[in-house]
């Protein structure tokens, strides 16, 4: 925003951020906070604390606004517990959509960083990873809780332990008790603790960095939550009509158990079996290019093979009563063009459910790219430049906070018969 723009809408800003740190029970953390909020806001190329001061006036505290974001005692979880009450209001979301994103870094001495892999620059590379959980229906979004991921480098109990970053710990602030935990649990414990805060969403999306873990999925159905989730091609299962059976026991030895007579395939191969004339063309929604939809841009479209499928694995089987898998959706999108499936995703929606929904509901993980892109370039979400544990949390709350302030703009003076981004 620029100046104009902003006292346009500072008494608006005003307001949402006194809703948004009602918890704070002292003044200077409530001036503090907004005013590190409208830093984010404002137009500039750096959001770290010295530029942000620069432009921010008689707010241009750089000393205080780093104090807040870095050291202040407060916890971030009572600013978020607020958010998505606000946004569940707002956006009346249709699904919880989970996905983690890279913090680059030159160097080694800023919490949990390491050489990892990470979506943001597609490859290993030295950074830290944030995992989010976003509201999300088709028109809008809002990340509304985050995890900063701990390596197992980080964790002296883990066998890969690194003793130089263990003894980063204390003076990045990583508290005594934390341990390596994996990004699907740290995902269960956002849902829980949303949860906690009364916000209830009986769907989620994730990409195949979730999808691909069996005790996520499994994690999911104890919570009663529906999924749709990105899998990789080598997921392997058996056909939905596949039934065990029990062979015939012969009198000797263990009485046989029932078990289905095929090996599982994978599911491109259960794919790629169905063959090209089982997809169907499906438009799910209106992209940014210019078309002939009613908003004037082009709708986006390709062709989809759903399944019903039984996904296996030992830990599948484990978790099963009984020696007959569950059924589910396999969802394969196969363009026209292409020789075979390019991308998968499982869901354990209904069986009535129709391929239109499961294609919306898969592709609506789009919402989370957008927000991230919009964090990154627009509000700073990157440029962090503090070292400490409870500082990283603290920024990434700020800039939800300022996301979400954008986004009930958007809202608000968007035409009731378009959709925003």
């Amino acid at each position: 925003m620029t100046p104009g723009e902003m006292a346009e809408v500072r008494e608006d800003l005003e307001a949402f951020a006194a809703e948004m740190f009602g918890a704070f029970t002292r003044a200077d953390q409530r001036r503090w906070g907004q005013a590190y909020v409208r830093g984010l806001l404002l137009d500039g190329r750096r959001k770290s604390v010295e530029p942000m001061a620069a432009r921010l006036g008689e707010d241009g505290n750089r000393q205080a606004l780093a104090h807040f974001v870095t050291t202040s005692p407060w916890d971030p979880a009572h600013v978020r517990a607020r958010l998505p009450w606000r946004m569940q209001d707002a956006i009346a979301p249709t699904a919880l959509i989970i996905d983690d994103t890279g913090f680059l870094k030159d160097g080694d001495a800023s919490a949990c960083v390491s050489r990892q892999y990470t979506g943001t620059a597609g490859k290993v590379t030295n950074c830290q990873v944030g995992v989010s959980l976003h509201l999300a229906r088709d028109h809008a979004s809002a990340p509304v809780d985050w995890r900063l991921f701990l390596p197992a480098s980080w964790d002296a109990a883990s066998a890969k332990a690194d003793p130089d970053k263990v003894a980063r710990r204390t003076r990045c602030g990583i508290p005594a008790d934390l341990g390596h935990v994996e990004k699907w649990q740290l995902a269960l414990d956002m849902i829980d603790e949303t949860r906690s805060w009364g916000v209830h969403v009986p769907l989620a999306v994730a990409d195949a960095g979730y999808g691909d873990a069996a005790a996520f999925r499994l994690g999911l159905q104890q919570r009663g939550l529906h999924y749709v989730v990105g899998i990789s091609t080598t997921l392997s299962a058996h056909p939905g009509e596949a039934r065990p059976f029990t062979p015939a026991y012969n009198g000797t030895g263990r009485p046989p158990v029932a078990k289905y007579p095929d090996k599982p395939r994978s599911v491109k191969e259960l794919a790629i079996a169905a063959g090209p004339k089982a997809a169907k063309p499906v438009s799910w929604r209106e992209g940014s290019r210019p078309g002939r939809a009613r908003s004037g841009f082009k709708r986006m479209y390709s062709r989809f093979v759903a399944l019903r499928i039984r996904p296996a694995g030992r830990e599948v089987r484990d978790a099963t009563e009984g020696a007959e898998l569950a059924e589910c959706w396999l969802l394969a999108e196969w363009p026209a063009k292409e020789a075979e499936p390019v991308q998968f995703w499982l869901s354990d929606l209904p069986a009535d459910t129709p391929l239109t929904t499961l294609v919306r509901t898969a592709k609506l993980r789009w919402r989370i790219e957008h927000d991230y892109r919009e964090m990154k370039q627009a509000l700073g979400l990157a440029h962090f430049e503090g070292r400490t544990f409870g500082g990283w949390h603290h920024h990434v709350t700020l800039v939800s906070l300022a996301h979400a302030f954008c986004t009930l703009r958007r809202l608000n003076t968007a035409p009731k018969d378009t959709a925003p981004a």
